[in-house]
């Protein structure tokens, strides 16, 4: 398989809203995470960081120069590979542990992160797979339910939507109607684990709440993003298949 360089191991395409979608084309896409920048007044968000293969600061100037917090949606290893390259950084108190600590079993690395198959170009320098791993980064801010995230400009709420993950959040900003909504939704195959029937149910309770949500564009952790009426056909398709 081909070596990428680092300087192709990111691209970015700027939205509207002062969003930025930062995403790393070489790994397959259904573990390919979406990083999203949001432009503030006062400070910039980063909502997720990839996998960390490749430094993120390093090879996006957008992320220099400015105060970023680094929200992590989930603490999957796809989602907080950089974080540690931010100084400000915040997640669910549910998984402040798993960041602080990562493991390759906490972050699933162990069950994803077995060979190169995850990738269409590998990564470059050494690469190792059973090597992987994710730096600590020790959340400076937790976001519990009903918390708000403010750039000085723009105001996030977020919600806690178990069931990918205990401490999955998602950040709205009613004033334009965009979700941030990591592991919960998006325009793929979602992952969760079927057989347990306690993570379904938050699942099923998480859909719910988002289900009525007058959201306009939705953009989610994995996946192009997409708007209301797909969001509500995605979660009608999961509860008609596990609101049992």
């Amino acid at each position: 398989m081909q070596i990428a360089t680092p300087e192709t191991w990111y691209e970015t395409r700027r939205l509207s809203d002062g969003v930025t979608w930062i995403f790393e084309p070489h790994i397959q896409e259904y573990y390919r995470c979406n990083i999203w920048h949001v432009r503030g007044r006062d400070r910039d968000l980063l909502v997720d960081s990839g996998m960390g293969v490749v430094s993120l600061r390093a090879q996006i100037p957008l992320l220099s120069g400015r105060p970023i917090l680094a929200v992590a949606s989930h603490t999957h290893f796809d989602h907080i590979g950089t974080h540690h390259e931010f100084s400000d950084r915040a997640v669910h108190p549910d998984e402040a542990e798993i960041l602080a600590h990562p493991s390759r079993a906490n972050t699933v690395a162990d069950k994803y992160v077995k060979d190169d198959s995850i990738f269409t170009q590998l990564p470059p320098g050494n690469w190792q797979p059973l090597l992987y791993d994710v730096p600590p980064a020790p959340a400076t801010m937790l976001l519990p339910e009903g918390s708000v995230v403010d750039t000085g400009d723009r105001s996030l709420e977020v919600f806690h939507l178990p069931g990918h993950s205990p401490g999955s959040i998602a950040l709205y900003e009613r004033a334009s109607g965009i979700l941030f909504a990591g592991d919960v939704v998006y325009d793929g195959p979602l992952a969760y684990d079927e057989g347990n029937a306690a993570e379904m149910r938050q699942y099923v309770a998480s859909m719910k709440r988002l289900l009525d949500l007058p959201v306009r564009v939705v953009h989610g952790g994995h996946y192009p993003s997409f708007g209301r009426d797909r969001m509500r056909a995605i979660i009608r398709g999961f509860l008609d298949a596990f609101d049992r």
